[in-house]
């Protein structure tokens, strides 16, 4: 078969992406891809861990060029890179400049400043492995995904051909999801190289970060986001340039939404409906229409009681793990996602690998995830229930933060004495919402309490002219909210511990977390805003204690 080239690109002078304002034209593109290339150890495998995303193309490219196989880790989490690193022999890792991996060796620097180079453009043989994605599995190891050149190439031109990209308009892709998700890979840089459109190199987060970018490059601007940042975009109200089109995947898009996105912003959104095994297979204009429109080549049949495609980029047959209606094999509705996938932040993992990770910390006794139900209303993040009489919340926040990507880190955290487990061990959806709806209700689950009024006499004297509250004052108010949740008459504490982390301010609301121990005794932490403001452990006595100085309220 033919050779695929890289790039649909072939004038030097061709732009490949943007860097803030600045354009980085073919040749110097191609001169940064030898350079990379020269440098990289005779290996099978290379780790690719570049957030920038020319870089990360950069770096693509070369390792295409050398022969070798991109892993494209799922998180950046130190067990997970440790695990794929370790299953996949030597593999080197090519990361931006500066960047440090806990547990990785360091990484080979990718240089983006290279000489522009002269030369034909490189081209591959299709059969040619060029990444593994990975997607994690039920027992919480992650699971590869071998792609070709050839299919990544071919899913390139259904893609443009899916989004009506395919009309030789030059535009520029600007991207919210990290490069190395499968989505990320396929609708920015892919889709960059052999539709002959430009990316831009960084990937903004914020809306304000978001809207910069897309200002910093020129007319025919295409935003490939998720729901979390589309989202976030709408309620910041922030001002857009104009936009040609608005690609949307990692979670199903509410009609709503996707409506209220194209009048804003006076651009059609489309959304992208695919999974890590296969791939993208379909697309919609959200707005419109519920049903999914497969991209040209792929078909979806039933198979049993799967839907599978295949055809097109789609390389071997594959099942679908969410519940899909077929209206015939180019058209179908997804009638719900999978109940134990999670998607965050155009991050896919499932609740299986999440509990494993909970329960795989020192000190758990039992865990759970839980996902609520989605309303509209805001951004849905995992909630954890979690039986760990030893623990404090931060220790066990950063065992999960070697184990899982933060954007997987429970929101709330609940600490209880014992899950609701019934005979044979399991936990019903409707026990874990009960549990949710009274975990939510205590006092300790995070509700804010008024400090002291702004013109109050301790504010004048606890400083002169930069008051803050005491830390007594503090102390008192998490001992209210301690008494309420533990079912205790007003009686005498011991603080064990505290650490004043922050200064609270007169007129701020405190919020108070506890996460009770044992019968009379807990953890706290106290915040104003995110901002950690103090901590520690404190125990409640049977009776008065002996010893005044004891009692340190």
């Amino acid at each position: 078969m033919p050779h695929i080239a890289l790039l649909a690109a072939r004038n030097p002078e061709s732009i490949v992406a943007w860097r803030g304002a600045s354009p980085v034209r073919l040749a110097r593109f191609l001169g940064d891809v030898a350079q990379t290339a020269a440098r990289l150890p005779s290996r099978e495998y290379v780790m690719n861990l570049c957030s920038d995303r020319y870089r990360f193309m950069v770096a693509l490219a070369a390792a295409l060029c050398r022969g070798q196989v991109s892993l494209l880790p799922p998180s950046a989490a130190p067990e997970v890179l440790a695990r794929i690193g370790h299953a996949h022999g030597e593999a080197h890792a090519l990361v931006d400049p500066g960047a440090q991996f806990p547990g990785l060796e360091p990484g080979i620097p990718v240089d983006a400043s290279g000489s522009p180079a002269d030369g034909d453009v490189p081209s591959f043989d299709p059969g040619q492995l060029a990444v593994v994605a990975f997607t994690s599995g039920s027992t919480g190891q992650s699971v590869p995904q071998s792609k070709t050149w050839g299919s990544l190439a071919q899913g390139a031109a259904e893609e443009a051909a899916g989004l009506g990209l395919d009309d030789e308009t030059q535009v520029t892709l600007l991207g919210t999801v990290p490069p190395q998700h499968m989505y990320g890979l396929e609708s920015t840089v892919v889709l960059a190289l052999r539709g002959g459109f430009a990316i831009h190199a960084g990937r903004p987060l914020y809306p304000a970060d978001i809207a910069a970018a897309l200002f910093q490059v020129p007319s025919n601007r295409v935003l490939v986001t998720t729901p979390v940042h589309l989202r976030a975009l709408l309620a910041e109200d922030i001002e857009l340039p104009a936009l040609r089109l608005i690609v949307c995947a990692t979670a199903p898009l509410p009609m709503a939404l996707a409506a209220q996105a194209e009048t804003r912003y006076g651009a059609p959104l489309r959304e992208i409906y695919g999974f890590t095994e296969a791939g993208m297979v379909a697309t919609r204009r959200t707005a419109r229409h519920s049903q999914w429109r497969t991209l040209p080549g792929v078909r979806a049949q039933r198979v049993g009681a799967e839907v599978c495609f295949s055809g097109g980029h789609v390389e071997r047959e594959v099942a679908a793990s969410d519940l899909i209606e077929l209206i015939d094999e180019q058209t179908f509705v997804l009638r719900g996602r999978g109940v134990d996938l999670v998607n965050v932040a155009g991050k896919r993992t499932s609740l299986a690998y999440l509990n494993h990770a909970l329960c795989a910390v020192d000190g758990v006794d039992d865990g759970v995830f839980f996902m609520p139900d989605d309303t509209g209303a805001k951004v849905i993040r995992p909630i954890a229930f979690v039986v760990a009489p030893q623990l404090s919340r931060e220790t066990l926040l950063a065992g999960l933060r070697e184990r899982i990507d933060p954007v997987f880190l429970p929101r709330p955290l609940h600490f209880v004495e014992a899950l609701p487990r019934n005979a044979t061990g399991k936990l019903s959806r409707e026990t874990l919402v009960g549990l949710a709806a009274e975990c939510a209700a205590r006092p300790a689950a995070g509700a804010a309490v008024r400090l002291l009024a702004p013109d109050h006499p301790v504010a004048q004297g606890h400083f002169p002219g930069n008051p803050i509250v005491p830390g007594a004052v503090i102390l008192d108010h998490v001992i209210r909210v301690a008494e309420a949740r533990m079912g205790l008459a007003p009686c005498a504490w011991v603080v064990s511990s505290a650490k004043f982390l922050g200064p609270a301010r007169p007129g701020e609301d405190l919020r108070i977390q506890l996460a009770p121990r044992q019968a009379r005794e807990a953890s706290f932490a106290c915040f104003v805003g995110t901002r950690s403001v103090a901590s520690g452990r404190l125990r409640a006595l049977d009776q008065a204690p002996d010893d005044p100085a004891e009692a340190r309220r």
